[in-house]
């Protein structure tokens, strides 16, 4: 995929059949995938990179138990879901370009990214720019909400990182896996080609193996899940696939470790911290499946994942992104729905993509298209 464009009939169904049942099951995962993960990013994000010991003396010797103020609100969202909502806009975005010709989705993941990137050093949205869509025209995304350095900088030049010349090789920070969930709602491409995205889009960033296969290995538990299988099917896909790339080792043993931990009796914070570095890309991934694998539901999973030394923010994300995809959004905790930052765009965004993703040939063809459509999701 980083030379030449996928083959429309290899990436996604010719003609894919969607009943009603199905239609309506793929956007519940949807929905819980992407509004899951904005709960665990802002539960996360008021004690980011606080060591344990400083969680609890501010929280209670139980931690982080319900969402907290952060950049000056309860429910506030990081700079993840930021970078995830704009990851899911460019995969529509991708999809409504195939009508062009045009098919190569990292290209269009990138574009994605450098309008996120306007929002970080724009006062507010330029309405003159009809091409940008309407995700960069939602105001409340232009906040700096603790963006990496390398995400800046990666994201303000407009030449892409690739697998052959990727931006920041030897970073090990977790921010491309933090945005990757989206990938795995690619329902219809098959897991590799799902893999392949993600490892191709996270080096735009993060070149690093352990950062770009972590990114890989994400997507690929999000779309096992999200496609109905149980956690362990998606898992042992996931670690087939990583066993067959450079470099996979130490995100391969970190999901066994995550695995070995779920054996080992009671869940508790001591026990995360045994998962290694939750400051990592492999670290961070370990942490978020041990925690939806023993989590009781969904709101001790992402009390579990937030309750350490490491990115508290990211793990939630993450561990929220796998809880909404398995359970469906019916499932998430709807008091912490309520606070949510940014809820009605979310909302907005997920339904779109599965609209995209389930009826996308009577929004959009080479020859006739719905303006409102091109109108949300330009071409250009």
């Amino acid at each position: 995929m980083s030379s030449t464009a996928v083959p429309a009939d290899t990436a996604t169904p010719a003609n894919p059949v969607w009943g009603r049942a199905e239609q309506q099951d793929f956007r519940s995962r949807v929905r819980g995938a992407l509004l899951g993960g904005a709960i665990g990013d802002a539960l996360g994000a008021p004690v980011d990179a606080l060591p344990l010991s400083a969680v609890r003396e501010i929280h209670g010797v139980a931690g982080l138990l319900d969402l907290a103020p952060a950049y000056g609100r309860r429910g506030a969202v990081t700079a993840a879901t930021q970078l995830t909502l704009f990851t899911v806009d460019g995969l529509v975005r991708a999809q409504v370009r195939r009508d062009t010709g045009a098919w190569h989705p990292p290209t269009d993941l990138h574009r994605a990214y450098l309008r996120w990137s306007a929002t970080q050093h724009d006062w507010g949205p330029d309405e003159r720019r009809a091409e940008d869509g309407w995700l960069a025209r939602e105001e409340w995304l232009y906040a700096r909400r603790s963006p990496g350095r390398e995400c800046l900088n990666a994201f303000r030049e407009p030449t892409m990182g690739t697998l052959e010349n990727p931006r920041n090789p030897d970073s090990t920070d977790p921010a491309a896996v933090a945005r990757s969930a989206p990938f795995g709602l690619l329902v219809g491409w098959e897991p590799q080609l799902v893999l392949q995205l993600a490892v191709e889009c996270a080096a735009q960033s993060h070149g690093h193996p352990a950062s770009t296969l972590a990114a890989g290995a994400l997507a690929v538990l999000v779309h096992g899940l999200a496609r109905g299988e149980g956690p362990a099917t998606a898992v042992q896909r996931t670690l087939a696939l990583l066993a067959t790339r450079p470099g996979h080792e130490p995100v391969t043993h970190a999901l066994h470790t995550a695995l070995g931990a779920v054996r080992r009796g009671t869940p508790t914070p001591e026990r995360v911290a045994e998962l290694g570095d939750a400051r990592t890309p492999q670290g961070v991934l370990a942490v978020a499946l041990y925690c939806a694998l023993v989590g009781e539901d969904i709101r001790h999973g992402l009390r579990l994942a937030v309750n350490h030394d490491g990115a508290s923010a990211t793990t939630g994300a993450l561990c929220g992104a796998l809880l909404g995809a398995l359970h469906g959004e019916t499932a998430l905790p709807p008091g912490w729905l309520a606070e949510l930052e940014g809820r009605p765009t979310v909302l907005e965004l997920a339904d779109d993509f599965a609209m995209e993703m389930t009826q996308g040939p009577a929004l959009h063809g080479p020859t006739a298209s719905a303006p409102g459509w091109l109108a949300r999701y330009p071409r250009a």
